[in-house]
C-alpha cells in the first residue's frame, strides 16, 4: 500500500494490533537492486497480511517496524527469522497497540538518498544524522 492505495479497511483495523521492532545486519551488503525488490516483495506481502510498516536501513544494518493483526504480525515475523538476509536478529519492541504509527504505508522506507536511483514511492532520505521524518516515528 503507498498513499494512492486506499487505507487499510475498518475490518482490519478492528482487530487487535501488535507493534513489533527489530535490528537486523545484513548478510551481505545490499545496493540499489536489492532494497528495490526487498522494498516491492515487502509491500506485496505485508498488503496480503493487512500489516503495514517502516523499514530503514543504514551502514549494513536494517531497522524495521511491522504493525498489524497479531497473527500476522507473528507470520512475518517467524518469516523474517528465516530470512537469510538478516543476522544478528534482536527485538527492541514489541506489543499491542491501539493506533499504527505507519497507517498509510504497507511498507515505508528510509535509507541514504544515493538508494533511491528508483525513486521508490514511500521512500524517505535520510539526514547527516541518519535520520528521516519516517525513522523518527521508530524511536516513538
Amino acid at each position: 500500500m503507498n498513499r494512492s492505495e486506499p487505507s487499510m479497511s475498518s475490518a482490519l483495523n478492528a482487530q487487535p494490533l501488535e507493534r513489533l521492532v527489530y535490528t537486523s545486519t545484513a548478510s551481505e551488503p545490499l545496493g540499489t537492486v536489492d532494497l528495490f525488490n526487498i522494498l516491492n516483495q515487502a509491500r506485496q506481502k505485508n498488503a496480503r497480511l493487512g500489516i503495514t510498516g517502516h523499514l530503514l536501513y543504514a551502514d549494513g544494518k536494517f531497522t524495521q517496524c511491522i504493525e498489524g493483526p497479531c497473527a500476522s504480525v507473528e507470520s512475518l515475523w517467524q518469516s523474517l527469522l528465516k530470512d537469510p538476509k538478516h543476522e544478528m536478529v534482536q527485538v527492541i519492541e514489541r506489543g499491542p497497540v491501539a493506533v499504527r504509527r505507519f497507517a498509510e504505508w504497507s511498507m515505508a522506507f528510509s535509507s541514504y538518498r544515493y538508494l533511491n536511483a528508483f525513486n521508490m514511492p514511500g521512500f524517505f532520505p535520510l539526514d547527516a544524522n541518519g535520520v528521516s521524518e519516517k525513522s523518527a516515528l521508530l524511536q516513538k
